[in-house]
């Protein structure tokens, strides 16, 4: 995530993270019978929002006893609404419509409506917040007490006061028992001394109907002060012993009293289930007994006596407005929200469950240099945007020879449908992907491949849900406002010019607590193999919301506290990989890249090359627009090769969208012609993998995908196009970079320091030389060329020696080179690789579960093995020797021994069963390295 200008920052603020509105909702009469006609206004709702001009009415209904919920027969679907209930745009900013309830929602006996307003297509998340309204002209309002509960000293005096809509007699109860009466008034009030924790309830009869008002008024708790259990963590610690206990900590300084609500105790305010406290630590705890394993027990800490909020540290939240929409194939029996018992979000807590039985607890992490990463959004990736989804692409996946996924935010975020960066939950699992389960079993599966997994976390902000941004805020622990003056985690305004929602306080000590907590679960949970950390720039608190400036300027605080978030990584897992999408000084990303990194470690940076790699397909090389040497890291002064490289990424602009709208052109050479663009989008993954240090794609890039970012607003749903795969000309650019990457990931020479690059021509031919590090490697040079012109052109390629040399892209071919800076012709998008020696592309192969025979590692160095039960094994040389023979019968996967031969290529030929049958003999190319 970066900021261009502050417009466009404005634009994320309303549409990137905040596509659901909370507007102004009006009803005329005020009280209604359910056969009345009535108009409801809409007000403080901006449909531009949602990138539309016209809203809709989402409504539904109640019986009398507010049961049997019925939506309104014509609200059609959520991506699109019937046009009965298109609201009429007033011309003042407000927006109505009338009907009389019985005949709107096709029934009798109405208690309540409900509705929310939404833009034609709800999805990703275009709507309202809820509304309800009573059905009726009877009706009682409470004017006092104006909230509840409300909180006071045991003797305090409460009065309580109401007005009815008709004539009524007034009844007040206490804990059930009748203590006032008043009759034949439209108002109520009543003063009485309150010495307990009290429920009242408020009845008012006109004779026909009768209408309740509840409140409670709590007297403040004696708190117990204790010390924190040894061994227990901030959020919830589970009894190692005891699957009936539990161990709850809310850190709340400031705070008097705290109490545990949830289906235990009927989600009442109940001193049984009142805190203690440890002053010294600023922590309210609470152990729970009586809970019953392998159950959904769940629960909120009520502070105060009035604010619910779920705990911080939740690791799944039900929520009230969004689970309804998750379905049962993406989360199978998924919790159902205690409705009517409690608001806001609620903790998930089961114990006794049986741990995840991991079937990879070794798992070898890719290099750093060789990493090639897929990046994901889940939403747009498969229909079923889950877990379980992406585990089942994996064989595209892998086939393209990714090593690495990095999948944007997963961690609970408001909403369903999103990028991401709108976090509520650092350490919760959003459940619209699927069940933690399922996150692990694809990290599972990942492993197994070979495929780290990577994830994108937002530390920079948290939105409004946030319980720690409740617990301090000046909207009376409601979504808005802003940080009051004494959280211990937000700023009240933003400490940088790239803010969006709440600005966490880096340099406060709760903040790196939280942190450090979320981030240790994420990896010890998972089994996660790195974070890309978002917005980094963000990390600072020298700056302003205003001040690009110094935002963009290195900062030393912020320096500081990263490495130090880096340090905490490496302490729970040495070999993490901490990645920073910082886009900021090559001063202050150098900081980064050598912290540590004579132990091993160092930090690894975005690297957006989008523009210029856009402008190398697009045919446009004037004024270095082209030039892409920045993808050099030995250019930035570094020693290593720690810059993530991408063409593409969630928050840029596809290149073949770029090439079909704004493409170059000469006669009848066009890039604006689909084949075309597609052609010079695989040509430049030439230039780009073959670049040592690690690489990104984002997801369908290797498909040419051409469907704008802005589509449907800038983070709104995209089209899904799997049938991308089956069009031979987006199929050529997936199989073109597939081999790429496996020379990438095979050949040592690409992970050489020696190379340079030669982009920045106007003409648009560009040239790539390699020499090979190791001199014990056959494949001692590479030299690329490319023509990214629109006419054909000749172009010197300087070759590093005369000889042979070999297309490294099918080893059949070859070229004499007698005069090493004799030019070659390339036609526009034409491009060659060459190598001093030639390979043999192969990619590693899954044993397990595979039909067709493979012969693996491959490329290998000490030993192979086949898939299949074989016999008499025989290895030979390139000549034709025979150099190997292991004769005899052989199980699936026995590891043959390499150890007698030197590097090069073999054969390799055997039986795959104990008949001799000729037709099951085989014969593999394999590379010794």
């Amino acid at each position: 995530m970066k900021k261009i200008v502050l417009f466009l920052i404005l634009c994320i603020h309303l549409s990137l993270f905040a596509q659901q509105q909370n507007v102004t909702f009006s009803v005329s009469p005020n009280t209604f019978n359910e056969d009345e006609e009535i108009t409801i206004t809409v007000t403080n709702v901006n449909p531009a929002t949602w990138g539309v001009t016209d809203i809709y009415l989402w409504a539904w209904s109640f019986d009398a006893n507010d049961t049997n919920i019925m939506d309104s027969p014509t609200n059609g679907a959520w991506t699109n609404s019937n046009e009965a209930q298109k609201l009429t745009n007033n011309g003042d900013g407000s927006y109505s419509i009338s009907f009389t309830p019985t005949t709107f929602y096709n029934r009798t006996g109405i208690g309540r409506i409900g509705m929310l307003v939404k833009a034609k297509d709800g999805s990703g998340d275009k709507k309202s917040q809820d509304q309800l309204f009573e059905v009726g002209k009877f009706q009682l309002t409470l004017t006092a007490p104006t909230s509840t509960p409300i909180i006071v000293n045991s003797g305090d005096n409460v009065t309580i006061s109401a007005t009815a809509s008709l004539s009524a007699d007034f009844n007040l109860k206490a804990n059930g028992a009748s203590i006032n009466t008043q009759n034949a008034s439209t108002n109520y009030s009543f003063t009485t001394a309150v010495t307990a924790t009290t429920n009242f309830e408020l009845e008012a009869t006109n004779g026909v109907d009768t209408k309740t008002q509840s409140f409670q008024v709590v007297v403040k708790p004696t708190v117990v002060e204790e010390s924190l259990p040894l061994n227990v963590k901030d959020g919830l610690t589970l009894n190692p012993t005891d699957n009936t206990k539990a161990t709850l900590v809310l850190y709340a300084p400031g705070k008097e009293f705290v109490h545990v609500i949830g289906d235990f105790n009927n989600w009442t305010l109940n001193d049984s289930y009142l805190l203690k406290k440890d002053s010294a630590k600023d922590r309210f705890w609470i152990e729970l007994t009586g809970l019953t394993p392998q159950t959904n027990h769940m629960y909120q800490f009520l502070i105060d006596g009035s604010l619910r909020v779920a705990d911080p540290y939740s690791t799944i939240v039900l929520t009230e407005s969004n689970d309804q929409f998750i379905n049962n194939v993406t989360y199978p029996n998924l919790p159902a929200y205690p409705a009517g018992k409690t608001n806001h979000a609620v903790t998930l807590l089961r114990t006794g469950d049986a741990p995840y039985a991991w079937e990879v607890t070794n798992f070898n992490r890719p290099a750093k240099t060789d990493l090639v990463i897929y990046e994901v959004l889940l939403r747009d990736f498969d229909q079923l945007h889950s877990f379980d989804a992406l585990k089942a692409r994996l064989d595209y996946i892998q086939g393209l020879g990714i090593n690495a996924i990095e999948l944007m935010p997963v961690s609970e975020f408001d909403g369903n449908e999103s990028w991401g960066y709108n976090p509520s939950f650092h350490m919760a699992l959003d459940k619209y992907y699927g069940t933690q389960n399922a996150f692990k079993q694809l990290v599972d599966e990942c492993h197994k491949r070979g495929i780290a997994v990577i994830l994108d976390v937002v530390y920079n902000h948290a939105t409004g849900q946030n319980p720690f941004y409740r617990m301090w805020n000046t909207d009376n622990g409601n979504y808005g406002g802003q940080a009051s003056s004494d959280s211990p985690f937000f700023n009240a305004t933003a400490k940088h010019s790239f803010n969006v929602f709440n600005d966490f306080n880096h340099s406060q000590q709760a903040t790196k607590d939280y942190v450090k907590r979320t981030v240790q679960y994420w990896i010890d949970e998972y089994n996660i193999d790195g974070f890309r950390w978002d917005l980094t720039k963000g990390f600072t608190q020298n700056c302003s919301g205003s001040d690009d400036a110094c935002t963009n300027r290195m900062q030393a605080d912020r320096v500081a506290v990263l490495k130090e978030y880096a340090d905490y990584q490496w302490e729970v897992d040495s070999d993490f990989y901490v990645i920073f999408e910082h886009l900021g000084t090559n001063q202050e990303e150098t900081e980064w890249v050598n912290y540590r990194l004579a132990e091993g470690k160092g930090i690894m940076m975005w690297s957006n090359l989008n523009s210029n790699y856009s402008e190398t397909t697009l045919g446009f090389h004037a004024s270095n627009k082209s030039n892409f040497d920045w993808i050099d890291y030995k250019k930035r002064g570094w020693s290593v090769p720690a810059n993530i490289a991408y063409m593409e990424s969630h928050d840029e602009e596809r290149l073949m969208y770029k090439n079909l709208q704004f493409g170059n052109s000469n006669g009848s050479y066009n890039v604006k012609d689909l084949a075309t663009g597609l052609e010079r989008t695989a040509s430049a993954g030439a230039f780009y993998f073959t670049v040592p240090g690690p690489k990104m794609i984002w997801q369908f890039g290797e498909l040419g995908y051409d469907v704008s970012i802005d589509f449907n607003g800038r983070t709104g749903n995209k089209p899904i196009r799997w049938d991308y795969d089956n069009e031979a000309d987006r199929k050529a650019i997936y199989n073109l970079w597939s081999k790429l990457i496996a020379l990438k990931k095979q050949e040592d020479i690409f992970r050489t320091s020696d190379f340079t690059l030669e982009v920045n021509n106007a003409n648009g031919l560009k040239k790539i030389q390699l020499t090979n590090d190791n001199t014990s490697d056959d494949l001692r040079y590479v030299t690329i060329i490319g023509n990214f012109g629109v006419t054909a052109q000749a172009i010197n390629p300087s070759f590093q020696q005369t000889g042979t040399w070999y297309d490294l892209l099918d080893e059949t071919k070859t070229i004499d080179v007698t005069n090493a800076t004799a030019t070659l012709a390339l036609q526009p998008g034409e491009f060659r690789i060459f190598g001093s020696s030639a390979v043999t592309l192969s990619n590693e192969d899954i044993v397990d579960n595979e039909d067709i025979l493979r012969v693996y590692p491959n490329p290998s160095k000490d030993y192979f093995s086949v898939n299949k039960d074989v016999e008499d094994i025989k290895v030979y040389n390139i000549s034709g020797k025979e150099v190997l023979f292991f004769k005899g019968n052989y199980q699936k996967n026995h590891k043959f021994s390499l150890q007698q031969l030197s590097q090069g290529l073999y054969f390799v030929k055997g039986n795959n069963n104990n008949n001799n049958n000729n037709n099951n003999l085989f014969s593999y190319k394999l590379l010794v390295k």
